[in-house]
């Protein structure tokens, strides 16, 4: 219980260390590593202590907040966030390294939202309550909104506001879903509650299911993003500064596929169960459509914005499926998309440290230039393609097994629809492939050229963060065991949920 607390906190505690040393920026830079550090330890050590045969929260903390409203500061760690708190604060100290020289503007500044921006991803990872999941939710927009703007590119100001005027309006939706799901448990049991387990257990006919769903789906497809939702994306990512881009891939699109896992689909699983087929065929041209945009990409960090589109429709059809595997594949691919777009996105911004261009055609036979970068570019290349022993390939296998086997079982029983749909969803890996392909092939090979030459290799400090994502790709694919077994029982929890039937379908409003 107070580990999780001081896992939460302590980034808020590391900010305010930062107004007393803000005159050193070394010191900044240091002060802020070493708490993402430390919040890594305490993560990891919650990890290893977490037992995944257990059912419901462990390390969990209730204090009552706002009593009227059936309001509590609840957090606690389950099956299904385990491993995206352990992404997030695993990819904290790595963000920090990786901006070290990148940011020399108002560096006390972003460190501080930077570590705001921590507080609030962590945050709506572990809240257990649904207003205290808001506030984090709406609280994430505000640092990720300034590091944009004050160090994004030419076009940030469009960027920004675009971003903040796609994710605010979902969020509107989903606040009055929120308000209507309280006050209908409200009249039903006479207390009003925002907990998870309070509501889960709200009893309402299918309509109105089916509306209040359709306020929390348009709130989680835009932050995954989903097709046709998708267009805030390419921008954010191209005009932000390099550690905004990594958190932006590595952890803040994760929040929507966890939204639909944790909450929109449990939430109203009668209404999930009847947009099924919609939702998987958004899924699938999701998978399809980002890697066919990525491959028509000239900006190399487009490229990586429009396969992070694909990479996460397969997640999204692995929770749809309702197979244990595919719910599996999806949060172990959700963890390793973070991984592998945090270390393309920090290649790209390394390169773009030294060329100051993301035109693909600027550069050429890199690899002859700057054989340590290339190494690791094909090792990250390899692994967003999904190569076996990467971690690519567990998550997308497990999530593609879940779909064919659970395609199989309705052509059984008469349906095609979602056997071709897991069909389709192959197409992906292939043009996945011709896209990442594409792009080393240009930028390692053919002629040396770049708008800057010599290039100097990459340093320690690069080599080491990118040494580390590396490591943890392939021990993500090479033991995916531990992290399967401590998912395994929340996996089966929502898997009986979303398949059991109910009577909520047949209440009366």
């Amino acid at each position: 219980m107070l580990l999780l607390n001081l896992l939460l906190w302590l980034p808020v505690a590391g900010a305010l260390l930062l107004g007393v040393v803000r005159a050193n920026t070394s010191m900044v830079r240091l002060v802020t590593t070493g708490v993402m550090a430390v919040q890594f330890v305490l993560a990891l050590v919650l990890y290893l202590q977490f037992d995944g045969g257990v059912a419901g929260l462990q390390a969990a903390t209730t204090i009552p907040w706002i009593g009227d409203w059936g309001v509590s500061y609840a957090i606690g760690l389950d099956g299904i966030n385990i491993l995206l708190v352990l992404l997030t604060a695993f990819l904290g100290p790595l963000v920090i390294l990786g901006a070290w020289h990148a940011i020399d503007q108002d560096v006390t500044l972003f460190h501080v939202l930077v570590l705001l921006l921590q507080f609030a991803m962590m945050g709506a990872f572990l809240a257990q309550d649904l207003f205290l999941f808001y506030v984090f939710w709406e609280a994430m927009l505000i640092p990720m909104f300034l590091i944009i703007g004050i160090w994004g590119g030419a076009r940030r100001s469009y960027a920004t506001v675009k971003f903040v005027l796609y994710t605010a309006f979902g969020s509107i939706l989903m606040l009055a879903a929120v308000i209507y799901l309280v006050w209908s448990l409200q009249r039903a049991g006479g207390v009003a509650s925002f907990a998870f387990a309070d509501l889960m257990r709200v009893s309402l006919p299918l309509p109105v299911q089916s509306l209040l769903f359709g306020a929390f789906a348009l709130s989680f497809a835009i932050k995954v993003p989903m097709v046709p939702l998708h267009t805030w994306l390419p921008d954010a990512h191209v005009e932000a500064p390099t550690p905004g881009s990594v958190i932006l891939a590595g952890v803040l699109l994760k929040m929507g596929t966890y939204g639909f896992i944790k909450l929109g689909f449990p939430l109203f699983p009668d209404a999930t169960r009847a947009f099924t087929p919609l939702l998987m065929t958004l899924s699938v041209v999701s998978i399809v459509y980002g890697a066919c945009l990525a491959l028509v990409q000239t900006d190399i960090k487009k490229i990586i914005a429009y396969s992070s589109i694909s990479h996460l429709g397969y997640v999204m059809l692995g929770l749809l499926s309702l197979e244990l595997a595919g719910i599996q594949g999806a949060i172990v691919q959700m963890v390793s998309h973070g991984l592998v777009a945090a270390g393309l996105f920090l290649l790209v911004g390394m390169v773009y440290e030294r060329c100051h261009t993301r035109e693909l055609a600027a550069y050429g036979g890199l690899a002859r230039q700057m054989p340590v970068y290339a190494t690791f570019f094909v090792v990250f290349t390899l692994a967003s393609v999904g190569l076996p022993t990467t971690s690519g390939f567990t998550g997308e296998f497990l999530v593609l097994l879940g779909a064919f086997t659970a395609g199989w079982s309705r052509h059984v029983e008469g349906s095609n629809v979602s056997l071709y749909l897991a069909a389709t969803a192959v197409t992906g890996v292939v043009l996945g492939a011709l896209y990442m392909l594409r792009f080393a092939l240009t930028f390692l090979f053919g002629p040396v050229k770049a708008p800057h030459r010599p290039l100097a290799d990459l340093s320690l400090r690069e080599s080491s963060i990118l040494g580390i994502l590396a490591a943890s790709i392939f021990a993500l694919g090479l033991f995916p065991d531990g992290a399967l077994r401590k998912t395994e029982r929340a996996a089966l929890q929502y898997q009986q949920r979303m398949t059991t039937p109910s009577a909520s379908a047949n209440a009366q409003p």
